[in-house]
């Protein structure tokens, strides 16, 4: 995501090689294009694109690809790798646009949610020093930030990937270049490395449960960066033919369209919670990607001039910059509580911010600090009109800032509003139980038909098991339905459902209805499911309850609800997803826990499908 076009053109300075010595590969910029738009489709939550964040793969193994092809270039060139001026043009490439990004952002939460700044120093100093990956894995985030507003930051992790790897990658090479002379033991030790990587994943991963650690973990994911430098090693953009015959071209673009089609069909029907993903799902995605790369780099490739299309390059060129501020913009724009799914204007808005953010920082502050002044024009600068006179980098650089600092701030009102969020957190976390216990009387009596419905149903032989979502509405059925048994707990997840349900059949606590509300806390896999609903035959109804929660894993949740409960006769799926739809005063601003209003509707979702299960028992009595 970082290697630019200008990359390419002009990376090697040192030892006399000339700006141009590889060759511009048109076909990856466009290539580039389509990795960051994937990557923001998902990060709008697009249903249609659920495996969006696939994106960031594609982008290493374009990086380790580029980085490699310039390193054995120059090599070959020189017989050295000049580390010093590697990681000096990395720097000029990088660092300037990471600055002003940062500076943007910090900026705006100092001003507008000033008690945030404390925990965004330190990401923004992870960032800084390219660890935001292992800042994430190690950083002991508390329950109740899980559930705040997401950083603008979060998405750093993947830059912190790549540049460990130039870090380390350059190294090793030059290493593996001296010590061994035949090529094949360094194509074959990277494979290996490659082959370890993929299978730490694999190994460390565990179905269900968060995949935090081998999704942002360097040693998990560097197995895409290796691909994509044992392609360079074993296809090097200077050995590329442009002159192929008809059948070699057409086999050819027939390999670079079928890894496109892997690469367009993972991105559509994959989502970062499916074990397949992580038990070799993204090696062969990673390989596709380096069949779809190999062929947009050669000169021959009818796919590479497709890809080569002007819009497309121009916007893969400018991929770093849009990279860095979608998802700032993303999330301090979106509103707090979104019930009501997609909204297209607003998509579109932060489309185009990001999009004019990464091209005034491409042109204004990146370039100019990159490639110093341009040369002189011909006529001196005394000789032309103060219109015509090009201006200065530092002139450049000051208007850019301040025309981005601008945009920033016209277009996030409406976005956070952080105090209210963590003091209606606070109240809805901490206070909870008291507040609710507090105001029993009062929810109970809210509604005249209330009364009518607790006198049709008892809580006896009813238990509920759940999550915090169930916390905060406990005082209300246990006031509504006496004699209900509610087991519910913070972070609680489907994978520790059958051995509570053991617990609770043992002590003598497992009514004959049971319904369970988890999800709220991630994603969970069908034989979970399954394993839960088989550990409660003696249960005579289940009734699983879906989740709205602001988070990736939601629509999986629903989907494996919907799609397991059909296979289970006596179970019934309760949609409080579509029930909640549209309905913003149900929550706090977390987008999960409950107002009064907000548990006042759940509790009665819940009574009206207890009273629907009980007249479904009559009618079958009758008949």
């Amino acid at each position: 995501m970082n290697c630019s076009k200008k990359m390419n053109q002009t990376n090697l300075h040192q030892r006399g090689l000339q700006g141009n010595s590889i060759g511009y590969m048109p076909g990856l910029d466009g290539l580039r294009a389509l990795a960051v738009f994937a990557v923001i489709a998902y990060h709008l939550n697009l249903t249609w694109v659920p495996g969006g964040l696939l994106g960031v793969s594609l982008f290493f193994v374009l990086s380790g690809y580029l980085i490699t092809n310039i390193l054995l270039k120059q090599w070959e060139q020189s017989g050295a790798i000049d580390l010093k001026d590697f990681w000096l043009r990395r720097a000029r490439r990088l660092l300037p646009a990471l600055f002003v990004m940062l500076a943007g952002v910090m900026s705006w939460v100092m001003l507008c949610a000033p008690e945030r700044m404390a925990a965004l120093k330190q990401e923004a100093l992870a960032a800084v020093f390219y660890t935001s990956n292992w800042y994430l894995i190690f950083h002991q985030v508390s329950y109740f930030e899980s559930f705040g507003p997401p950083s603008p930051l979060g998405h750093l992790w993947s830059l912190a990937v790549e540049e460990q790897f130039y870090l380390f990658w350059p190294l090793l090479l030059g290493l593996g270049l001296r010590c061994l002379r035949q090529r094949k033991w360094i194509i074959g030790g990277t494979m290996a490395v490659a082959l370890t990587s993929a299978a730490a994943m694999a190994l460390i991963y565990i179905p269900g449960q968060d995949p935090s650690r081998v999704y942002y973990g360097t040693d998990t994911r560097a197995f895409a960066l290796l691909v994509g430098a044992l392609l360079a090693m074993v296809w090097p953009s200077r050995k590329m033919n442009p002159d192929l015959s008809g059948k070699k071209r057409l086999a050819l673009d027939v390999a670079g369209g079928l890894g496109l089609l892997v690469v367009l069909l993972m991105i559509g029907k994959t989502n970062q919670y499916q074990t397949s993903l992580y038990q070799g799902g993204l090696l062969l995605y990673s390989v596709a990607a380096a069949c779809l790369v190999a062929v947009l780099a050669h000169p021959a490739s009818y796919l590479g001039r497709l890809f080569g299309w002007g819009p497309l390059r121009w916007l893969g060129d400018c991929s770093y910059g849009i990279y860095l501020w979608h998802y700032p913009v993303i999330i301090l724009t979106n509103p707090v509580v979104s019930t009501e799914g997609l909204n297209l204007s607003r998509t579109l808005l932060q489309i185009a911010v990001s999009i004019i953010l990464a091209a005034l920082s491409r042109y204004l502050i990146e370039e100019p600090i990159r490639y110093g002044r341009r040369k002189q024009v011909r006529r001196r600068r005394s000789d032309l009109q103060w219109w015509h006179r090009p201006l200065a980098p530092s002139t450049k650089i000051s208007f850019s800032i301040l025309l981005m600092f601008i945009i920033l701030f016209v277009t996030l009102d409406g976005g956070m509003q952080i105090s209210e969020s963590e003091k209606a957190l606070a109240k809805s976390h901490v206070t909870q139980n008291q507040a609710q216990a507090a105001d029993k009387d009062e929810i109970s009596s809210m509604e005249p038909n209330a009364t009518d419905k607790k006198s049709d149903i008892s809580g006896d032989n009813i238990t509920i098991i759940g999550d915090s979502l169930m916390i905060n509405v406990e005082p209300v059925l246990q006031n509504r339905l006496p004699g209900i048994v509610i087991d519910a707990q913070l972070g609680r997840q489907m994978y520790q459902a059958p051995d509570l349900i053991s617990k609770l059949q043992k002590e003598g606590k497992l009514g004959k209805i049971v319904i369970i509300e988890l999800g709220t806390n991630g994603s969970f896999t069908e034989k979970q499911l399954m394993n839960t609903l088989d550990s409660l035959q003696r249960a005579e109804k289940i009734l699983l309850v879906n989740t709205r929660v602001p988070k990736p894993w939601e629509s999986v949740v629903n989907e494996t609800l919907t799609k397991v409960a059909e296979s289970y006769p006596n179970t019934k799926l309760i949609d409080w997803h579509l029930i909640s739809s549209g309905h913003e005063d149900y929550f706090y601003p977390d987008g999960v826990h409950l107002t009064q209003s907000g548990m006042k509707a759940y509790e009665e979702t819940l009574i009206d499908a207890l009273i629907s299960n009980k007249n479904d028992e009559r009618e079958v009595i009758s008949n």
